[in-house]
This record gives structure tokens, sequence and C-alpha cells, in this order.
């Protein structure tokens, strides 16, 4: 049942969110028009604020209640000053219900129309010129399977115009549930998203269609009490997880934050053993154990001291570490060999809280799927594909199924990495951690991921006050928080795992002494 407190860290489904709709205009008695009229305010306030020079909305408007919303954010324009231009897609005169109230009140009061199929090259480009703003109000969040023609048409113009772009509730193209796009989607650069947040808008292709998320209840917070529709999963930002984080008191000491150990690197991956080893160290472990080839051993040191590096040679070598451990993550760099393999089995034979990432991954893949309670995964969609005997194209299409089955298929906890990264535990709602950062795409990211993780787990141990699920969460949007603030210093082309480090010190900072880190810009 959605709550009050809890209405705008929900996620929902299309069905979900028409659900909610339905409920606030039959069991609350709000006007569907009244609503429509509160939507077109904020999709146009989003408008003034992002685009406060514009000097021509050009509106795009489709059948149903969004090609409504449209119609009233083209008359909150014209009302506004501004030169403003309303371009039916759909015929108008097929509108039923508020949808056509809409589209009456604003051609009453003299918005300018055109039909779509009226307009010549000329004509489009005329819509597309400076000081536009497009505004995308075609398909609502209920449209589903690939655009159909003139839609398709007018996505491909939207998308090559070049201009700045606003989506009404969700882009058009994009599935408001799974986050898929079969055809082209508007690459919005703003969503301007009501009542109920779309899970599709937040994970998948989500990020990359929605760009900025500009959520507004409307009020239905105040009105939402006693509505049994349930959501899917829940929003994580950095900024709502870091209260859970453990207390630090002033009389503690390094066994209270946990002892981690790290199992990375064969030949040639040294450095995936020292980003999670250091990551883990950057998290607040109290202790960090590094077990990795010999070789690696000096370089390891040299780069960060504090460590506590093994060179170990075969599996028989970590029955001493994983004694003194809290946690072990296996994993990064271990590859596919035979050293590789004696490690993860003495891991698995252990009964230590544990993380596997990477080809740890890739070689549970090849066994006997078994599911434990004390168990992490954290793979990438293709390290998914493997884990569930399916393609990267199946992951993708639905990736909240997709990290349902790997935890029912493997126990503990998982984690799919990837834009809008979520994260299942046992009789847990989902968790989505919000935002996406085009920067992380580079190799080590995910190394630095399994460190901090591996980091919070010791300390989820020691100091019982997270559960594994909590530290899992608590380590994927402080490591999206940290490379966001590493990207507005450097941007994101430049950005290196050891860059993202660096800047998990200020975040924690902040977090420390109860300031709010804006890091979902």
């Amino acid at each position: 049942m959605v709550t009050l407190d809890s209405l705008t860290e929900s996620l929902f489904t299309a069905d979900g969110v028409q659900a909610l709709d339905r409920f606030l205009i039959d069991e609350r008695g709000v006007e569907g028009y009244g609503l429509m009229q509160k939507a077109a305010r904020a999709a146009f306030r989003q408008v003034l604020r992002h685009w406060p020079s514009a000097g021509h909305v050009v509106v795009l408007c489709g059948a149903g209640n969004n090609g409504g919303d449209g119609y009233l954010v083209a008359l909150n324009a014209l009302r506004h000053g501004l030169e403003v231009t309303c371009v039916a897609v759909a015929d108008p005169q097929k509108l039923s219900g508020d949808a056509r109230k809409a589209w009456r009140d604003a051609d009453e009061a003299g918005v300018p129309m055109t039909d779509w199929s009226g307009l010549d090259e000329s004509k489009k480009a005329g819509l597309s010129g400076d000081g536009v703003v497009l505004v995308d109000a075609m398909l609502g969040t209920g449209a589903r399977g690939r655009p159909r023609s003139p839609v398709d048409e007018v996505i491909a113009w939207v998308n090559g115009s070049g201009r700045p772009v606003l989506a009404v509730d969700v882009p058009s193209g994009l599935d408001a549930s799974l986050g898929t796009a079969e055809g082209e989607a508007v690459q919005a650069d703003v969503t301007a998203t009501f009542i109920g947040r779309k899970l599709g808008l937040v994970t998948g292709k989500g990020p990359h269609y929605a760009g900025q998320v500009a959520y507004e209840t409307l009020g239905a917070e105040r009105q939402i009490e006693g509505c049994k529709v349930e959501p899917v999963a829940k929003l994580a930002t950095w900024a709502n997880r870091k209260v859970t984080l453990p207390a630090l008191s002033p009389g503690a000491h390094k066994g209270d934050f946990g002892h981690v150990l790290i199992i990375a690197g064969d030949h040639g991956f040294g450095g995936a053993g020292l980003l999670a080893a250091e990551a883990a160290a950057r998290s607040g472990a109290g202790l960090v154990s590094l077990a990795t080839r010999p070789e690696h051993v000096a370089a390891a040191l040299s780069r960060c001291p504090s460590l506590m590096v093994r060179g170990v040679e075969h599996g028989n070598d970590l029955q001493s570490l994983l004694d003194k451990a809290d946690a072990v993550v296996c994993g990064p760099g271990i590859g596919q060999g035979a050293w590789g393999r004696q490690m993860l089995q003495q891991v698995l034979a252990s009964d230590k809280p544990r993380l596997l990432d990477a080809d740890a991954l890739n070689l549970l893949a090849t066994q006997a799927p078994s599911a434990e309670a004390c168990q992490v995964i954290t793979p990438h969609p293709g390290e998914a594909a493997r884990l569930l005997a399916c393609s990267v194209a199946d992951v993708e299409a639905d990736r909240l199924a997709a990290v349902q089955a790997l935890q029912q298929r493997y126990g503990g906890v998982a984690l799919l990495k990837g834009a809008g990264t979520l994260v299942a535990a046992p009789d847990q709602l989902p968790v989505v951690v919000g935002g996406a950062n085009p920067g992380m795409a580079t190799g080590g990211m995910g190394d630095v991921l399994s460190g901090i993780a591996g980091g919070f787990l010791a300390q989820a141990v020691r100091s019982r006050a997270m559960a594994l699920d909590d530290a899992v969460v608590n380590a994927a949007t402080l490591h999206l928080a940290a490379a966001n603030v590493a990207s507005r210093r450097l941007g994101y082309r430049a950005l290196l795992p050891s860059d993202v480090m660096d800047a998990m010190a200020p975040v924690l900072m902040a977090a420390e002494s109860g300031q709010v880190e804006a890091t979902n810009g």
C-alpha cells in the first residue's frame, strides 16, 4: 500500500500509475480535468525554469490525455505571452473526455494550431528555428510497442531538430514500465512526470531518453492514503540513503568497522585488486586485506600502504586470511584459469559474507546455481545473461525481472549494474539507484563499486546497524554520488575510477557533517 511518506520514493509500472489516477478520481473525488490542468501548469513551469529565454513553444499533441496535457501546456504558454504553436499529430476531432475539453479550451483561447500532415519541409524548419522549445505530448504513460505513423516520423524530426525538448510524463516511444524502446523514442532534455514515478524513466534506456526528470505529486500525497496500488520498486539516492550508515563513535577503534578481504588480480590484472581494495578502505572499513598475485604486492603497498597485502599462489594460502575477515570480495581480475578457480572455490566453501563480481561471476555461471543467504552478486548485463542462461537482450528487456530472477537463483542480494542500477533482496521491495553517469562506462568502475560494497559489508557485519542489502544499496548510491562530484570537476570523458575514489572523501565528509551533497544533477 502506498503511504503519504513513501509516494515520492515509490516506483510504479504504467498500469500502477493509471490505477493511482483512477483512485484519486473515483475514490477521492478529484476532478480529472483539474489534474490535467495541474499537470500542464507543472510542465510549463519546467519550460520557464530550464529555458527562460525561450521565444517560441511548439507543442506536439497526440491522442488521449497526454495530448490533452499538451494543449493545456500551449494554453499556459499563450497566457504567459510566448509565441506558441500546437501541432496536432492525431486528429483532435477524435479526442474525448478531458482531452477534448483541453483542446477546445486551447482553441477557443486562440492557441495557433496546425496539423502535422499539413506541414511541408519549409514549415517544419520554421518550427525548429532559434529560440524554439519543443514539447512532446504525443504518447502517454500507457503507450507500448513501436510508435506507429505519423508519430514515428515526428519523433525522428524532433530528435533531428537540434532544439531543446520537454517531454510530458514520458518521452514518446519509451516504455514507462520497462525503460525499453522498440523503435525510436524522443530524446528529451527534461521530462516532467506526475503523481507516481514511472520505473521506466529511471532504468534501462529511460535515463538516456528522459534526461533530467522533474517529478511532481500534484498534491496526490495528501489524498493517496488507503490506496492499495503497490509500487514495484523504490528509488534510492545518496541523499536519502546516507542516513542509514552506522554512526561514528568518538571512542571507536578499527575493529569496530570490520575487516574486508579482497581477492583479486591475476597476472596482468593487478590494478583491479588495487582499485577494489583502496575503495574498500575509502568506504570506512577498519581493516582491508588484499590477496593477489605476488608480483602485484609491491605496487599495491606503494599505492596504498594502509592495505595488508598478501601474495597468494594457491587456494590453500587463503584460509588464514578468510578466518580473519568479516566479509570477502572475490572476482575483480581473477581470470577464469586455475588460479581464479582455486580462489573462488575457497571463498564458496567458507561461511563468510561474500561479494562475487567480474570473473567470479563468469566462473559461477559454469556451476549449478546454489542460493546462499550470505552472498552478494554484482553482475553487469553480460554477466547477468550468463548467470541466467539467456541473452543480454533478454536481461535488458526487463531489468526488474532479471534482477529478481538473479536473486531467486543465487540467493542473498543481487545488484544488476547499468543506468538505473537495481538491487533485489529477499522479502524486500527492489531498489533502483536513481541517476546515471556516462563517465562511469570505463574499465575499473565496477572494481571500485565492489570495494565500496565490500567495505560496507564488513561494517554491516561488525556494527549490525546495516543489513546486507542496505550495505549494497548504500555502496551503489555512494559510487554514483562520488562519480557525479568528480564529473563536475573533470567532465565525463576523462573520468577515471581513481577520480571516483578521490571524490568519495568529500561526499562522505558532507554526510558526516549533516550537509546535503547535491550529487544527482
